[in-house]
């Protein structure tokens, strides 16, 4: 496994722009919310990727961990007339550089179970690189036995609804400070939906909402960002005082070594 991983992060980082070190940096004004939202600073979270549908609508995000490949949830039911659009902070704007990339293959977790969520996971294999820029990079992806400690401040982004009835999604890149919450305490909030495979963060005063799914939940690893989780689930009110869920990224990397060496 030790020889995998080596190959791995050279497949994912042999390249100019290293992996969780945007060219940017964010600026994260503490515990803010995503449900009342913070502004991102624009190609400070170089990963994040918005998933729309042929006509240009955002339902999902993903995070780009190659220039070949980007991961994101399940349940976002993603396929191949679906684009990855890459670049973009503010999806109402005319005047970026953005991305629009086409997908070749997608592979959902093959014990992903929409009743549980649990597995909540997939790759999007894209059918022509990224072309990597201070505002396209790959974030770090963690070893299968890294730990994250409770009450470590990791921080989650995406372009979802900054109220649960909102009428529409912020066009700026929403970003949040939150953190990890062990599964015993998670399990307090949510009992046993709760499984190994997920990981929990906030009930600070944040929350994801509808549209962030399959977007990114990293924190800082040696310096550089590592992505942790994958928005999964939470409250359907977006209430920012229960946990969000997120997919744990450590559980599903031997799955993801497979995938990727066999692709």
């Amino acid at each position: 496994m030790a020889f995998l991983w080596v190959a791995l992060c050279f497949l994912l980082v042999g390249n100019s722009f290293g992996c969780g070190v945007p060219s940017t940096h964010p600026e994260l004004s503490g515990l803010s919310r995503i449900v009342n939202g913070e502004d991102a600073v624009p190609s400070s979270w170089p990963w994040q990727v918005s998933l729309q549908t042929r006509a240009g609508f955002h339902f999902c995000g993903g995070s780009l961990i190659s220039q070949h490949w980007v991961v994101t949830a399940a349940h976002c039911r993603v396929r191949k007339n679906h684009h990855v659009v890459a670049g973009a902070s503010d999806l109402g704007s005319d005047d970026e550089a953005v991305q629009v990339l086409r997908i070749a293959e997608v592979f959902r977790h093959p014990l992903w179970d929409r009743h549980t969520a649990r597995n909540d996971i997939a790759l999007l294999k894209l059918a022509s690189p990224a072309q990597l820029s201070n505002a396209v990079s790959p974030v770090c992806l963690p070893s299968a036995n890294t730990s994250y400690p409770e009450g470590n401040l990791c921080a989650t982004t995406g372009w979802g609804r900054t109220q649960y009835n909102a009428n529409k999604t912020p066009d700026k890149l929403q970003q949040a400070a939150l953190p990890l919450l062990s599964n015993t305490n998670c399990k307090k909030f949510w009992g046993s939906k709760i499984a190994d495979e997920m990981v929990c963060a906030g009930a600070s005063g944040v929350s994801s909402c509808m549209g962030d799914s399959g977007g990114p939940l990293v924190c800082q690893k040696d310096g550089a960002w590592t992505l942790v989780g994958i928005v999964s689930w939470g409250s359907g009110r977006c209430l920012p005082f229960s946990p969000g869920v997120y997919a744990r990224v450590t559980e599903f990397i031997p799955w993801v070594l497979e995938v990727l060496e066999a692709n």
